[in-house]
């Protein structure tokens, strides 16, 4: 594989911009801004120019002018990703290529149970969409409100509905993908089953846009539930959430929705820093989860599972209290208490974040040892734990001790780190459940996992990416 130069032609820029015309290119100043920083502040890059081009045969030219100058290209979407996949390095000689103007819904079949997306669709424009024809696309997301469906795909994003649905990879059908050289491939199609060959789609979704760029996809779409209970319940442990959770997983079946688990410290930054937030419970627990419940059928059948998974919890002393919305509303504020839980540690000063899975029945031994593991770091720090209990999926964030020097705090970002993701490892866990590996994780993957898989890795990307120009310094 080639080594990219980190110089940009001179004349290139004009060249690129040719191909979307100059309203789309962006060069410089405040427009450019957006681009070259991410959520979390951690990677800052430089570009001299982002395109947004307008169609496939755009982005088809765009990438095949790269090739053959060797410009390196780094696709973004809404900007939301959390390890700096999204980001240019501070070379300023890589183009970015945002996918935000291939935004059309092709098409919804109702009968198929498809839609059928650009890469550019915001996933809450694309939840309202399917609606309206009494479709749902499960995708639920914090930050979906700006993030893009490309974006989703290329990290495999997850979510709150996992445990009922899948993650993006399973809810893709079929993608269209220009490759580094230009060419398109087009595997839009809608088929729920198809062994013919090996499956090219699945590269793409989750390789963070360092085999090929989205520009469409085939979606699966769902029946909306006829009926919706959720559940705040108060619980003594996460032994307890873990019983609860094969109880409701028992009664529920497929009903079960949403299985979220939440710390009492992370939840008391969310009622103190985020306006409008209340405790659902009078008392405090030291863990929370939030249930959600769905039926095909209707609201009774929902409700009257929501009340066995209950009953059942407190006869067996698992729950140790609990309240069920009463209405859309109190419903809603339970999942946007939920949603603010990652907004709600900023105010409370530094923080080091993993993104980890375990089976879900070592996430009460994870949790324990996580504990003592932090604690032998940094004494003080205080652990922002919640996730999705579910699918195994945990934020296992540690917040700086309080009013300790948020700078000084960081600097242990390393020991830290080794020390939560030693016990993933140990536990047969995945330091990286939804987020991706994009610059923040990638020296860790490639030391620590297996190396004939790394190598597995590596001959893919060669054999998609002989130049080297996609996203390179990403994953792998």
């Amino acid at each position: 594989m080639t080594h990219n130069s980190t110089v940009l032609d001179p004349a290139l820029p004009d060249r690129f911009a040719a191909i979307v015309g100059e309203r789309h290119a962006v060069r410089a100043g405040a427009d450019i801004e957006p681009y070259l920083s991410e959520p979390r502040g951690l990677f800052a890059g430089l570009s001299p120019l982002v395109l947004r081009p307008g169609s496939v045969e755009e982005v088809s030219a765009i990438m095949k002018l790269a090739t053959e100058t060797g410009t390196p290209i780094v696709p973004q979407g809404g900007n939301t990703g959390l390890v700096g996949g999204q980001m240019p390095d501070r070379s300023g000689g890589q183009v970015v290529l945002s996918l935000s103007r291939l935004n059309r819904i092709r098409e919804i079949d109702v009968l198929s149970n498809t839609v059928t997306v650009e890469a550019g669709v915001i996933l809450e424009t694309l939840h309202a969409a399917v609606d309206k024809v009494d479709r749902l696309y499960p995708l639920s997301l914090g930050s979906q409100g700006s993030c893009e469906i490309g974006g989703n795909l290329s990290s495999n994003a997850g979510g709150t509905g996992v445990l009922a649905y899948g993650n993006a990879r399973e809810l893709c059908l079929g993608v269209e993908v220009v490759l580094p050289t230009g060419e398109v491939f087009d595997d839009l199609r809608k088929l729920k089953k198809d062994n013919t060959g090996y499956d090219l789609k699945n590269l793409f979704v989750g390789a963070e846009g360092t085999l090929g760029v989205i520009t469409a996809a085939v979606l699966k779409l769902f029946p909306k539930p006829k009926g919706r209970e959720v559940a705040w319940v108060g619980l003594s442990s996460p032994e307890a959430a873990l019983d609860l959770f094969g109880r409701a997983m028992d009664q529920a079946g497929s009903g079960l929705t949403a299985f979220e688990l939440i710390s009492e410290m992370v939840l008391g930054f969310a009622v103190e820093h985020i306006a409008d937030t209340h405790r659902p419970l009078q008392s405090e627990w030291p863990w929370h989860v939030l249930i959600e419940i769905s039926s095909g059928r209707s609201a009774e059948d929902a409700s009257a599972l929501m009340e066995e998974v209950l009953t059942a919890g407190f006869e067996a002393g698992i729950v140790g209290d609990a309240v069920i919305a009463a209405n859309l509303s109190q419903a809603a504020a339970f999942w946007r208490l939920r949603e603010s839980l990652s907004d709600a540690q900023r105010p409370e000063g530094a923080s080091i974040k993993h993104d980890i899975s375990v089976p879900v029945a070592s996430i009460p031994e994870f949790i324990e040892r996580g504990a003592a593991a932090v604690a032998s770091v940094s004494p003080q720090a205080r652990i922002a734990c919640f996730g999705h209990m579910g699918d195994g999926n945990l934020h296992y964030n540690i917040s700086q001790p309080a009013g300790a020097d948020g700078e000084a705090f960081l600097k242990l970002y390393r020991p830290m780190n080794k020390a939560v993701h030693d016990i993933v490892r140990a536990l047969n866990g995945s330091i990286s459940a939804e987020h991706g590996i994009g610059q923040l994780k990638r020296d860790e993957l490639i030391a620590t996992a297996p190396p004939v898989g790394i190598d597995l890795m590596r001959r893919v990307k060669a054999a998609f990416d002989p130049a080297g120009i996609m996203n390179p310094g990403k994953v792998i």
